[in-house]
C-alpha cells in the first residue's frame, strides 16, 4: 500500500501546538495543587479561629468541666448559607460536654497535640474538614478536646471561581496562539506554493534559473539546489546537441562517399572496374563502424552524475590484456609494442570497459601516427601515484595543438590515417569520469608523444 505523503502545514502545526497545550494542561495542574493548598491554608485558618472561641467558653467549676453556650451563639456559631459547622467538647472522663456526638475525631495515636491537628472526614455521608485542638489545662488534670467540623462548599467555590480565572485566559491565549500560528504558518509556506506555480508553468526546454526575489533564505536554498540541477541539465542538453550535430556532420562525408562509390559501382558492367568502387566501399563501411562505435562510447562516457557506477577493476590484467589485444595490429605496422609493469595486483576504482577503451584508443593513436618501424611502450607504476603511460617515439604535436587535441572531431593538419579526431576525445573524458588527472608531454628523447594518467590508490 503506498503511503500518504504528510503534509508540511500539519507537521509544522502539531509540532507547534502540541506543546502550546502540553504547557497549558501542565500550568492547569499545578495551579489546581497551588490553589487548593491555599484554599485549604485560608479556611484552614478560620476553621482553627472558631475552635479557639470554642475553647475560650471552656470553664471549669465544682471541679467539673463545663462549657455553656447561648442559644443565639450558637445559631452565630452555626450559621452559614453554603456550609454546615459542626462542633464537640469532649473529655477524656468527663465525656461529651457539649456539641455533637457525631463528629470524628482523629484516629492517629501519634498526633501531636501541641499544635491543632486537621484531617478530613465525613458526616453522615458528606465530606468535612476537621480541625481537633488539645485545650490547655487550667485548674484540672483532665484532658479536654475541641473538635469543630465544616462542609467544604465554600472550598469547592472558590478552587472553581480562581480556577476559571486562571484557565478560562489561557484557553482563549492557547487558541489565539493557535490562530496565529495558523496564519503565520501558511505564510511562511507561501513562498513555496509560489515556487510550485512557476515551476508548473514552465515549459520543458525553459531551464533558465528560478528567481529568487521575495524568498526566504531556507527556501533560496532550495532554489539555489534546483538552479543548480537546473545549470547542470542545461549544461547536458547542450552537450548532447552538440554531441549530436558533430556525429551527423562527420558521419554525412563518410555516408556520401559510401553512397557515391555505390552508384559508381551500379554504373560499371565490367567485375575488375567494380572492384575498386568496393573496395572503397568497404573502406568507407570500416570508417563509419569505427566512428559509430566511438561516438557510442563517448555517449557512454558522458555519463550524467550519479549513473556511473565504479567498481574494483585489476589495471594491470587490464593493460596486460589489452596489449596482448593490440599486439598483431602494432606488427601490423611494423611497430613494436611492449608492457611494463608490476606483477602484483593494482586495484583502482573506475568502469573495466572504459578503461579498456582508454587505453585502447591511446595505443590505437600510438600506432596510427607513429613511425613506421617504430616503437609503443605502455607502463603502469604504482609508485608514488598508479599510473599509466603510453608513449610512441612518433613525431609528436606542437606545443600549440596540446590543448586541441582533446577536442572532439578535431584533428591536426597533415596528420595521417582517416581517423575522426574522436580518439583522445574519448580517453580525456574517460579520464575526467574517474577523476584521473591526464598529462601530455614528449617523450624522454625529445620527440614523440608520452600520455600520462593517475589514478587514486584503492
Amino acid at each position: 500500500m503506498k503511503n500518504k505523503n504528510r503534509s508540511l502545514k500539519s507537521e509544522i502545526l502539531l509540532r507547534l501546538i502540541i506543546p502550546v497545550i502540553f504547557f497549558v494542561s501542565i500550568e492547569t495542574v499545578l495551579s489546581y495543587f497551588v490553589t487548593l493548598h491555599y484554599v485549604d491554608q485560608t479556611y484552614d485558618r478560620w476553621l482553627l479561629d472558631s475552635a479557639r472561641s470554642l475553647m475560650q467558653e471552656i470553664k471549669y467549676q465544682d471541679k467539673k468541666i463545663v462549657a455553656e453556650f447561648p442559644a443565639v451563639a450558637l445559631v452565630i456559631f452555626k450559621w452559614d448559607d453554603l456550609d454546615k459547622t459542626y462542633f464537640k467538647i469532649i473529655a477524656e472522663e468527663q465525656g461529651i460536654i457539649a456539641g455533637d456526638s457525631f463528629v470524628p475525631e482523629t484516629f492517629d495515636e501519634n498526633a501531636d497535640w501541641s499544635r491543632p491537628n486537621f484531617f478530613n472526614d465525613s458526616i453522615r455521608g458528606e465530606p468535612v474538614r476537621v480541625v481537633s485542638m488539645l485545650v490547655p489545662r487550667a485548674g484540672s488534670q483532665e484532658k479536654v478536646f475541641v473538635h469543630v467540623a465544616e462542609t467544604l462548599n465554600k472550598r469547592r467555590g472558590m478552587m472553581i471561581d480562581i480556577l476559571l480565572a486562571d484557565l478560562v485566559p489561557q484557553i482563549i491565549l492557547a487558541l489565539l496562539i493557535g490562530f496565529y500560528l495558523f496564519k503565520a504558518v501558511n505564510k511562511g509556506l507561501r513562498p513555496l506554493r509560489t515556487l510550485a506555480q512557476t515551476l508548473s508553468k514552465r515549459s520543458p526546454g525553459d531551464l533558465s534559473p528560478i528567481p529568487e526575489a521575495h524568498v526566504f533564505l531556507e527556501v533560496q536554498v532550495l532554489t539555489d539546489t534546483l538552479n543548480g540541477l537546473l545549470a547542470r541539465l542545461g549544461a547536458v542538453i547542450v552537450s548532447q546537441q552538440r554531441f549530436i550535430a558533430n556525429a551527423a556532420h562527420q558521419l554525412r562525408t563518410p555516408l556520401a562517399g559510401l553512397k557515391l562509390q555505390a552508384e559508381r559501382a551500379l554504373r560499371e558492367d565490367d567485375l575488375s572496374a567494380i572492384k575498386p568502387a568496393f573496395i572503397q566501399i568497404k573502406n568507407s563501411a570500416d570508417r563509419i563502424s569505427h566512428m559509430i562505435t566511438q561516438l557510442l562510447v563517448l555517449a557512454k562516457s558522458g555519463s550524467i552524475d550519479g549513473a556511473f557506477k565504479p567498481v574494483q577493476v585489476d589495471l594491470r590484467e587490464l593493460a596486460r590484456a589489452t596489449c596482448i589485444e593490440w599486439a598483431p595490429k602494432a606488427l601490423q605496422h611494423k611497430m613494436e609494442l611492449s608492457y611494463d609493469g608490476p606483477n602484483q595486483v593494482i586495484p583502482v576504482k573506475g568502469d573495466e570497459v572504459l578503461l579498456r577503451e582508454l587505453l585502447a584508443n591511446l595505443i590505437e593513436n600510438a600506432i596510427c601516427y607513429g613511425h613506421e618501424h617504430g616503437n609503443v611502450r605502455v607502463k603502469l607504476s604504482r609508485h608514488p601515484h598508479i599510473c599509466l603511460t603510453v608513449e610512441d617515439d612518433g613525431p609528436g604535436i606542437a606545443e600549440f595543438e596540446k590543448d586541441k587535441v582533446f577536442e572532439r572531431f578535431y584533428r591536426i593538419p597533415e596528420s595521417p590515417g582517416d581517423g575522426c579526431g574522436l580518439g583522445l576525445a574519448i580517453v580525456k573524458e574517460i579520464a575526467d569520469l574517474h577523476k584521473a588527472p591526464l598529462f601530455l608531454s614528449s617523450s624522454d628523447a625529445g620527440r614523440g608523444t608520452r600520455i600520462e594518467i593517475r589514478f587514486d590508490s584503492e
